[in-house]
């Protein structure tokens, strides 16, 4: 479900600071992983953990467009933890948006369903296979995984998304930078060797990134019970 320009509007004033209020009206008007995320949870009382959640862009989204399953966003940077947590106040959701200041190996205990958006290629390939162990620990049987990232592809995209991330890591916006970039085959073999199927499509919606959504499930809910 998309927001409309009033709605949008409406979310970034609950940012403190300018840039912030700039880049959430920015992604919310142009990303399409929000939108494309919506109707995934849309209809379950599942929880959402959001690893990697910035700002806490998704949560908010989701919340305007009437899901209210429980959310609960960890990243590692305090400040944008800070800044999800006053956007959150200003807009009524303190009681209602989790969002803790934690990494891979202090997750809450939550299952339910998992989002990675924009989260894996800031680590390097074993960190990466590492989180997507701890991403699949956390579904729960009818629980889905979200995640949305740059595939490495000898394409012209894939080119603008290096630059991109350039200018992203040299603002100290992504301190460090893009650390690895992996291909599909990376992401898909360990999410279906733990008996998950894979869908695979192309998110770059109006922008000209080499962006990509995959969508996991369990095919065998009662093997995950077990």
């Amino acid at each position: 479900m998309a927001l409309d320009r009033a709605q949008r509007n409406d979310t970034a004033h609950h940012y403190v600071h300018r840039g912030h209020q700039w880049y959430a009206r920015w992604k919310l008007a142009c990303d399409p992983a929000y939108g494309a995320v919506d109707p995934l949870l849309r209809g379950s009382s599942l929880p959402l953990l959001d690893i990697g959640c910035g700002i806490g862009l998704l949560g908010q989204y989701l919340h305007a467009t009437g899901i209210r399953a429980p959310y609960i966003g960890v990243d590692h940077d305090p400040r944008k933890i800070t800044a999800a947590r006053e956007a959150a106040a200003a807009a009524g959701l303190g009681d209602q948006m989790d969002l803790r200041c934690a990494d891979a190996a202090t997750l809450p205990p939550v299952h339910g369903h998992v989002a990675l958006l924009d989260v894996l290629h800031y680590l390097g390939a074993a960190q990466q296979q590492a989180l997507l162990q701890v991403a699949i620990a956390h579904l729960a049987p009818a629980g889905t995984l979200v995640i949305r990232n740059v595939l490495r592809e000898p394409n012209w995209r894939f080119h603008a998304t290096r630059v991109e991330e350039f200018f992203l890591r040299v603002s100290g916006w992504i301190p460090g930078g893009a650390q690895h970039y992996p291909d599909a085959q990376e992401l898909c073999t360990p999410l279906r060797q733990a008996g998950l199927d894979v869908q695979v499509g192309s998110l770059r919606g109006r922008t000209p990134y080499n962006s990509y959504l995959l969508v996991a499930r369990f095919h065998d809910t009662e093997q995950k019970r077990a």
